[in-house]
């Protein structure tokens, strides 16, 4: 009698088979795979968008929270309210009026950092095959968002002066051609998060009137509003199209990134389907932050402290572009942020950043290759420098050391011609309209 063989297979996760089709769209970002090596002491991480809370007066904000434990505990341990608490969403009305928004705290959401905003947002709106437009390049944590939720990213070229409303106009025309649905613009029109680009105040009247014609709802995504250097802040999008836009801001960047404190303003029936979506996601958003953010705000001068933050990173954004003027090769170029934490980088042509990161990551130095910021896998002529955690003297080491490696790699491609994963064929968009310009300089 013949004994056949046993064969057996080995999966990785057994569970493979079980999850949700949706779990497909569930991948680490670029920015997270970093954080291990980013964080060693060695290297200098101009990758991460750590705001710099060595800014903050800690003792005052140790005292706040000393306080509130003793006089406040039984409350802010509690279980609170799924809209957020009521004296901290008045506070937020006072925060959004600096940028010429007049709202009332019934209509704000709080949600556990503007991370989480996005994500209720796209949970009420999109359904599985819905286009989300995006700028080109967009934020990474927003693509992951519409990713995880099967959205078709559609992205929309961007210049120095932010959106370009003709390509939006192309955008929402090839996407309404094709017969399928457009559910909201994401932007973030200060201080962009990769790109450092602010929309001009003309083209944000423009972008509502192209949105409002072709009723295509705008996500207004504002986390740096108030980190401007060298002027007031502008005019939220929100502030002139109070139906068609839902605004997100956050503490993150202006107080603490830790407390994870952001908020939703939108319509009222919209802002009745997000507090049934933060019920479902966590009941409630942590009543312990609200009331610590929102102490802050009534004993310190936040203002001021704002104020002191824009300084500081101004400082670090000068020293970033003088160091990118007097170390880098002659062809890069850069954009020059007027606000935010971000300079967004083009290479020579040929440089693959995502290709060369090992080599970086090797000599000490972090970035995020431009590839974590589309949905198309465009990008890898780009990268991202933070400028907002590192002091002056660290960036400018930090960009010697990337201008090593990037002179290194130029000789290599000279000597030996293409030596990306990809040489020889085109970085942008597999498919859809013509691939969106990234020239950003």
């Amino acid at each position: 009698m013949d004994v056949q063989p046993v064969t057996t297979s080995t999966r990785l996760d057994s569970y493979v088979d079980r999850y949700a089709a949706r779990t497909a769209g569930m991948t680490a970002s670029e920015i997270r795979a970093l954080f291990a090596v980013a964080s060693r002491p060695e290297v200098v991480s101009l990758a991460g968008g750590m705001p710099n809370i060595s800014g903050l007066p800690l003792d005052v904000v140790g005292t706040v929270i000393g306080d509130l434990v003793v006089q406040h505990g039984a409350e802010a341990l509690q279980y609170g309210s799924g809209q957020g608490v009521p004296r901290l969403r008045e506070q937020i009305c006072d925060v959004m009026r600096l940028e010429g928004i007049e709202a009332h705290p019934d209509d704000v959401v709080v949600t556990v950092g503007s991370q989480q905003a996005v994500d209720l947002v796209t949970r009420v709106f999109c359904d599985p095959g819905d286009v989300v437009l995006a700028e080109a390049p967009s934020y990474v944590g927003a693509l992951g968002v519409f990713k995880a939720f099967q959205c078709d990213v559609v992205h929309v070229e961007m210049d120095a002066d932010g959106l370009v409303p003709d390509a939006l106009r192309q955008a929402i025309g090839a996407v309404q051609a094709s017969g399928r649905r457009i559910k909201f613009l994401y932007t973030i029109p200060n201080f962009h998060n990769p790109a450092g680009v602010t929309l001009s105040a003309e083209r944000r009247a423009e972008v509502l009137d192209i949105c409002r014609a072709a009723d295509v709802l705008v996500l207004e995504d504002n986390p740096y509003g108030l980190l401007g250097f060298d002027a007031e802040p502008m005019r939220a999008m929100r502030a002139d199209e109070p139906d068609g836009v839902i605004y997100l801001g956050s503490f993150s960047k202006t107080f603490s990134p830790g407390m994870r404190v952001g908020w939703a303003l939108a319509p009222h029936a919209v802002r009745e389907k997000l507090v049934l979506a933060q019920e479902s996601a966590t009941l409630c958003p942590p009543a312990f932050s609200q009331m610590a953010v929102s102490a802050y705000l009534t004993q310190h001068d936040w203002q001021g402290q704002i104020k002191q933050l824009r300084e500081m990173y101004r400082e670090r954004r000068d020293a970033m572009l003088q160091a990118l003027e007097d170390l880098m090769p002659p062809a890069c170029s850069w954009t020059v942020p007027h606000g935010g934490f971000f300079v967004w980088v083009t290479l020579p042509p040929g440089i693959d950043a995502k290709a060369m990161l090992p080599r970086a990551v090797t000599a000490r130095v972090a970035y995020v290759p431009g590839t974590a910021f589309y949905a198309d896998g465009f990008g890898s002529g780009h990268m991202r420098l933070s400028f907002c955690y590192p002091t002056p003297e660290r960036i400018r080491e930090g960009v010697r050391r990337l201008a090593g490696v990037l002179e290194a790699e130029m000789e290599l491609r000279a000597t030996f011609g293409a030596t990306g994963p990809v040489a020889g064929l085109p970085s942008g968009p597999r498919s859809g309209y013509d691939a969106p310009s990234t020239d950003l300089s």
